[in-house]
């Protein structure tokens, strides 16, 4: 399977969704294309009829149309269907229905195995901040700190210059120990009530309600979608604590948990 660089006949793959049925979900797809499934045995790709080459635009605004016409499109396989296997965006297989049968066919115990395994699984998102205010409000005295900070009132200047920058780096050691041992804890709480867990960036952009606040944890979490309240009953817990806010996002498919999808583009 690949992105393709010559013109001919391709299909252009969503989603595996479970039961194996044909099925029509209109023209809801990239560029308004009619989306349909292509079933084999009991699982199905969900597809529309394309040239077997990248979906590729300098146009910012029209790249956001298409990423967000494929997640339309996965969420409604969801919903019709239930266990999906969402795929990446861009994911195209050169030839036409009978070339998806063939590939289903050869991946077809992958493929089941993995719907299996996401059966009745969402995947949720979860950020944890620090409020950078209330950090540096927090007493981070003790005794090194202390006999910094008396070293500092007898010495030179010259002295006392590098003796201060020694006490800023110590405190600023403390702080983030202090953040990473709160990250630590959050994190094996979250992963008691979960079924899988995946460590993301912490760089990842937040809406503005967050953006003052530093992001300490960024987990995406694969649960049951109809049975997250003991894993919401934690974050709001920690939600409480001073200092630190949840983000909490979900249902979305299980992008994260979908194994090697790369991989699968490329044959």
């Amino acid at each position: 399977m690949a992105s393709c660089n010559s013109v001919e006949s391709g299909r252009y793959l969503y989603c595996i969704a479970k039961g194996g049925k044909e099925a029509d979900l209109g023209k809801v797809g990239i560029e308004d294309n009619d989306v349909y499934t292509v079933p084999f045995d009991d699982i199905g790709a969900v597809v529309h009829r394309c040239e077997a080459k990248p979906y590729i635009t300098n146009d910012r605004k029209k790249a956001e149309e298409w990423i967000l016409s494929h997640q339309y499109v996965i969420d409604l396989a969801t919903e019709e269907f239930g266990t999906v296997i969402p795929l990446t965006f861009d994911t195209i297989i050169r030839g036409d229905d009978r070339i998806v049968k063939q590939w289903l066919l050869q991946e077809y115990n992958q493929l089941r195995d993995k719907l299996e395994e996401l059966e009745g699984e969402a995947e949720f998102g979860v950020q944890v901040f620090i409020d950078k205010a209330v950090i540096e409000k927090l007493d981070w005295e003790n005794n090194d700190t202390q006999r910094l900070r008396k070293e500092l009132e007898t010495k030179s200047e010259g002295a006392a210059y590098l003796l201060r920058k020694k006490l800023e780096k110590k405190l600023k050691l403390e702080k983030r120990t202090f953040i990473e041992r709160h990250a630590k804890t959050f994190c094996s709480k979250i992963r008691e009530l979960v079924d899988d867990m995946r460590l993301e960036s912490l760089s990842k952009e937040v809406p503005g309600r967050w953006k003052e606040k530093e992001m300490i944890l960024n987990l995406a979490c694969l649960a049951p979608r109809n049975d997250i309240q003991p894993l919401g009953r934690v974050l709001n817990e920690i939600n409480r604590l001073e200092g630190f806010a949840v983000r909490f996002t979900g249902p979305w498919p299980p992008y994260s948990f979908v194994g090697d999808v790369e991989a699968w583009k490329e044959r």
